[in-house]
């Protein structure tokens, strides 16, 4: 071992200065340099420090800390992705659940009354168009229509004899002109005898006073004439059937005979009958209020004519037009599709028609998003379940718009289309995506 690497002397066990003999006086001496080339191991350079400096940093909790934030920043990018990849696909179809079957449904009754004599359908029954429901009493009203068709028969021979009596007072007319003829010629044969001083005054008088009443008859009978052939409507020789107290005979014949029809109360239109309970045999139906209570009619739903009202948002009906095709579903028969299309749309929302509508103009008005119906046909095929009336359904129209890159770069106000070539591959992808997506929706 060399010099500056050997150990120093143990001091002496006695007193006096540490590594002196004795009593001897300190001498200084001088320490020699270290060798760098003797040193040790632990003095060198350490080459490998870089790398120990890099174990001690990826400690597990520095490891942690960045895996959770690079999978932070990769959650934001995934969500960022996502929701633009939703929004391109999100234009297309509308969905809306507010939406329920609907039937021609009716409280079948009459407009006459009367006591109920019997009911000829159960609940449930489907009947055809035509088919009785249930009657009522007619013997009141066959009484009333005997009676009209005896005055039917009594105004035809009131008219027949209107025209008899005409007839004879054309007869009468002609016979007075026959005496006033002959009042003439004895006047003027009185007037020339006294002429001739052979007859007297007074003949003459009485000839000049009959020729007088002779006109004076014929013009009666003339204006009794004239008065019966007004009577007669101004034709003697027309058929009684067009008399104008003959029409009105008969209108009450023909009143009287769709009084006593209406004791069979018929279903306007095939369908399912409900509501039959209601209505029993006995009950006095009161024309004016039948329609309106449970006890006055007969419920009638048609099976076959069926569409779908669907209250739909406003904003939701930007692109949605008459003949968009439809996709609907029904809340009974999960797993099954119907398809629709859009038949119309209405001209105003449901408010507006509404007893008491909304005061805008109130100071504590609150803006509510609007509903606006649509009539959507549906289209059914032979062994589909049976729909009813009523019943909630879910509806997919598909409006076949298509929201474009430049549409969201729009929304986040940038003006133009950073990535046009990335922008037209992602709206092609997006379309045949929602296509296939519209599709099997329906």
């Amino acid at each position: 071992m060399s010099a500056p690497e050997q150990s120093n002397p143990q001091p002496p066990s006695g007193g006096g200065q540490p590594g002196l003999p004795g009593n001897q006086e300190p001498v200084a001496v001088a320490e020699p340099a270290p060798d760098r080339s003797a040193a040790t191991d632990s003095d060198r350079p350490d080459t490998t420090r870089p790398a120990a400096r890099l174990v001690r940093r990826a400690s597990p909790g520095r490891i942690r800390n960045f895996l959770r934030r690079s999978l932070m920043l990769a959650g934001i990018v995934a969500v960022v992705v996502l929701s633009g990849f939703y929004w391109l696909r999100g234009g297309r179809v509308v969905v809306s659940d507010n939406a329920y079957i609907r039937a021609p449904k009716l409280m079948v009754s009459t407009d006459i009354s009367g006591i109920v004599s019997s009911i000829e359908v159960e609940q449930g029954q489907k009947v055809k168009a035509g088919q009785v429901l249930f009657r009522l009493d007619p013997h009141q009203f066959e009484i009333a229509l005997g009676a009209a068709r005896a005055q039917l028969e009594l105004v035809r021979q009131e008219v027949k004899a209107a025209q008899r009596d005409y007839e004879r007072i054309l007869a009468d007319i002609g016979v007075q002109k026959v005496q006033v003829s002959a009042a003439v010629v004895a006047f003027e044969r009185a007037n020339e005898l006294v002429k001739r001083r052979a007859g007297s005054r007074a003949a003459l008088d009485q000839a000049k006073f009959a020729l007088e009443g002779a006109r004076k008859r014929l013009v009666s009978l003339q204006q009794q004439a004239r008065a019966a052939l007004t009577r007669l409507g101004g034709a003697a020789g027309r058929p009684p059937e067009q008399d104008p107290k003959f029409r009105e005979a008969r209108a009450k014949v023909a009143e009287a005979e769709r009084l006593l029809s209406r004791t069979i109360v018929r279903a306007p239109f095939a369908g399912v009958v409900t509501a039959v309970e209601s209505l029993q045999k006995g009950t006095f139906l009161v024309a004016q209020t039948a329609a309106l209570t449970n006890t006055g009619a007969v419920g009638l739903v048609a099976a076959h004519e069926l569409w779908i009202d669907s209250n739909i948002k406003e904003t939701d009906l930007t692109h949605v037009r008459p003949g968009n095709p439809v996709g609907v579903t029904v809340d009974a028969y999960p797993g099954r599709r119907w398809n629709a299309v859009v038949k119309s749309i209405f001209p105003a929302t449901g408010s507006e028609f509404s007893i008491l509508p909304a005061q805008n103009a109130s100071g504590n008005w609150v803006k509510v998003v609007q509903r606006i119906p649509v009539r959507i046909a549906l289209h059914r095929n032979p062994g589909d379940p049976p729909l009813r009336a009523g019943m909630s359904v879910v509806v997919h129209i598909d409006t076949g718009h298509e929201r474009k890159m430049r549409d969201l770069w729009r929304l986040l106000g940038i003006k133009s289309d950073p990535l046009p070539a990335v922008s037209a591959q992602i709206e092609s992808w997006t379309a045949r995506r929602a296509g296939a997506s519209a599709t099997s929706s329906r």
